[in-house]
């Protein structure tokens, strides 16, 4: 929770600022063109002055920059208050498991939780608990499934290793592969904002975006 209002305080502090330079920018490019119009009416040829549509056009140019420019600070604005208030509901994340597309597995109190998507339903799925290092530790037949969600866990206890543990997925249809996605389920410890993001630091892994969340158990 405090994470989250640290984040929140900061970035609005940075939008209202940011917000302020934007307004004396589009202030001093108005001052400059109107200086340079009344120096261009100033030294006009009185023979051949200048067209009133051509100064209405000009006119209407540099207002029409200045809008956009105040629709772009406002939708930065927008974004920026948008994305503390998602910090701010994300808190209510912090100590759930949650579910992210990787085969990297956490080790929390002894047990390696993950689950694997299947494309379509599978005849044959096997998944192998791999070291570090690439060596196989474990193996789970699961048999035949549906197309879905089929998760699992993995006795990590005597798991001695230096790097986390991953697992790989091969799961076949009358000797054809099936498309798989691995899931790591992972801890929320805390959430934050990076480049106007939210993101979502995990117990066993670095922080994530918040989009590759792909579950909340």
């Amino acid at each position: 929770m405090l994470t989250a209002t640290t984040a929140s305080t900061t970035t609005t502090g940075t939008a209202t600022s940011g917000t302020t330079t934007a307004a004396s920018d589009a202030n001093a490019s108005q001052d400059r063109f109107l200086k340079l119009l009344v120096a261009q009416l100033n030294n006009q040829d009185p023979m051949n002055p200048m067209d009133n549509a051509q100064m209405t056009s000009q006119m209407a140019q540099i207002n029409t920059v200045t809008g956009i420019q105040q629709v772009n600070e406002t939708l930065k604005s927008m974004a920026t208050q948008f994305t503390s208030l998602q910090v701010l509901q994300g808190s209510s994340m912090v100590g759930h498991n949650v579910l992210i597309e990787s085969n990297t597995l956490t080790n929390s109190a002894g047990v390696a939780s993950g689950a694997v998507d299947l494309a379509s339903k599978a005849d044959a799925v096997k998944i192998d608990i791999l070291s570090s290092g690439g060596q196989i530790l474990d193996t789970f037949d699961l048999g035949a499934l549906d197309a879905g969600r089929q998760s699992f866990d993995w006795d990590s206890s005597a798991y001695t290793g230096t790097g986390a543990p991953s697992f790989r997925v091969t799961a076949t249809l009358a000797g054809q592969a099936v498309a798989t996605t691995s899931l790591a389920r992972d801890t929320v410890v805390s959430v934050g904002s990076e480049n106007g993001a939210m993101t979502v630091q995990l117990q066993g892994r670095t922080a994530v975006p918040y989009d590759s969340i792909k579950a909340i158990l």
